[in-house]
């Protein structure tokens, strides 16, 4: 619509990825820069990871366009949510060798024979699986197993992985330990600053060849909503460009940005048609409530008032409200409807209505799709306080089968707000859930640098030097980093769990990388809210 009025030869700020739109953030070169070191060296497996929306496709696609024809042989597979023969059969296809009827044992060996005769060849020959946070397991497995194709001196493919951030902790689990082992390149994309997003609007608005500018305050405006995620800013951007057209300016201002940000949170909240509805229904049923009880009072007035007697005020029992409470719903709708909470504090899709949430495990498995972790946690009730982190609280109510749960979204004072409310009321005071919850909950967290939980004494490399950069943040690593866990990142770790109450171990955990993060300055985490509830 506004490509004309503009003079833009293309739209500049599609969403679908195009490698001649290509913009080298910092971040972005680094990447690009391990994808290269990885091939180059023949490390085998590379593993590339980001958050949705940061740019990993388009600088895979750039990636495999740079890679010389000549000495490269290459494939990419996206979304692979394919079994493992599946793959197999997929992998033969995208390097136009035999597939079709064969079995998998006959698979494998055709592809043996293409990579001996590219080896033969001096080719390179590079697999990539993007969204690889989608293999299961098995299908994980066999692609280690292709890895195992190899000389007695070379690898015969370097395979990348690429995803999400929960494809991280996929790879933690034992069983595929293996493979984690033999990834010896890893890069985890971070979005942009605001210098490079200013970089990055400039440089797709001059490709397009238009004559518009965004002013500074437009600019930021679209820094604050996108977080410096690409995909993001080309929403905002298309969005402040019609909203441009429509007042015949060729000058984004920062009102606009701000109401095409306004307009795009309006279009992701519920339609206005379903909240209409709503409203239409709450207040027919208003109406028949306050008709019911006008019936009501009319009949109580005939009564004798011998009849009328004081009413003695109810003391609230914690116990039978919450035993109330949880008696309409399951231990699954327990815990779908606290994730909800949860999910909104996070800025994250909730559990959709049809999907099965039936236990602890399933509900882990949502929070990896959604790039979260989640943590056991059976400290005490004053250092999950401390953690200021939304929670899973797990209770075991007397006359109530199985496990229920409860999310604790906020404090106020000694009251713990909670959600879903039970029984009309969203609050717990600190003794009164102290008496009912089971010292069990979960912690949600986001591993932002994907530092290894597991990472000890003795490691090096790029996330010890993360860990080492957050330990300096909070004021306990006063020295150069260097990306060693020598004594002094010991003896850092260990003095930041003394002053936060954190139990000791060998490893960095997750615990302490949940404080840590909560603490930097520059990661942006959900807090325990404040407001006031209604006490139970």
């Amino acid at each position: 619509m506004y490509l004309e009025y503009f003079g833009f030869r293309e739209k500049p700020f599609s969403v679908t990825p195009n490698p001649r739109f290509i913009f080298l953030s910092k971040n972005h070169r680094e990447a690009f820069a391990h994808l290269l070191y990885g091939i180059n060296n023949h490390s085998g497996f590379i593993e590339l990871t980001g958050e949705v929306g940061t740019g990993k496709t388009t600088v895979l696609r750039t990636f495999l366009n740079r890679l010389d024809e000549d000495s490269h042989r290459t494939a990419l597979i996206f979304n692979p949510c394919l079994s493992s023969e599946e793959l197999l059969r997929t992998i033969n296809r995208e390097f136009i060798i035999p597939y079709e009827g064969l079995s998998r044992a006959e698979l494998l060996e055709s592809l043996n024979v293409f990579l001996l005769e590219q080896k033969a060849a001096g080719r390179n020959v590079v697999l990539v699986i993007d969204e690889a946070q989608n293999l299961a397991p098995e299908v994980l497995e066999q692609i280690r197993l292709i890895s195992n194709l190899e000389t007695e001196t070379d690898k015969l493919i370097q395979i990348v992985l690429a995803g999400q951030p929960e494809l991280e902790g996929i790879l933690e689990k034992t069983e595929l330990r293996q493979l984690r082992q033999r990834i010896l390149v890893h890069y985890h994309l971070l979005p942009m600053d605001f210098e490079d997003t200013k970089g990055y609007i400039e440089h797709r608005l001059e490709l397009a060849g238009g004559g518009v500018i965004f002013v500074n305050q437009a600019l930021k405006r679209i820094f604050r909503y996108s977080g410096g995620v690409p995909r993001l800013i080309n929403i905002a951007c298309d969005r402040a460009l019609l909203i441009g057209y429509t007042e015949g300016s060729r000058e984004i201002q920062g009102r606009m940005a701000a109401a095409a940000v306004a307009e795009i949170k309006r279009t992701r909240s519920p339609k206005h048609l379903f909240a209409r509805l709503r409203l239409t229904v709450l207040a027919t049923l208003a109406i028949l409530l306050i008709v019911g009880i006008y019936a009501a009072l009319g009949t109580r007035q005939t009564i004798s008032a011998k009849r009328m007697q004081p009413a003695v005020a109810a003391v609230p029992d914690p116990l039978n409200a919450l035993r109330k409470g949880f008696s309409g719903m399951d231990e699954a709708e327990s815990v779908s409807a606290s994730f909800k909470a949860i999910a909104r504090l996070w800025n994250v899709s909730p559990v959709a209505n049809l999907q099965k949430v039936s236990s602890i495990q399933d509900l882990e498995k949502l929070a990896l799709q959604r790039g979260l972790r989640l943590t056991p946690f059976t400290g005490s009730l004053d250092l999950l306080l401390r953690s200021d982190s939304p929670a899973l609280l797990e209770f075991t109510i007397p006359g109530v089968s199985g496990k229920r749960y409860l999310a604790l979204v906020g404090k106020d004072n000694d009251q713990l707000l909670i959600s879903p409310p039970l029984a009309g009321h969203d609050s717990l005071s600190s003794e009164e859930l102290k008496a009912l919850w089971s010292g069990r909950s979960y912690l949600f967290w986001k591993n932002i640098y994907n530092i290894r939980p597991t990472i000890s004494a003795g490691s090096s490399g790029w996330r010890v030097s993360r860990l080492q950069q957050l330990l300096a943040g909070a004021g306990f690593y006063k020295i150069r980093l260097n990306g060693v866990f020598d004594a002094a990142t010991q003896n850092a770790l260990k003095q930041y769990r003394l002053a936060r109450g954190i139990e000791q171990s060998d490893r960095v955990g997750e615990l302490t990388l949940l404080f840590l993060y909560k603490e930097g300055k520059d990661h942006i985490t959900p807090k325990l809210e404040k407001r006031g509830g209604n006490r139970l």
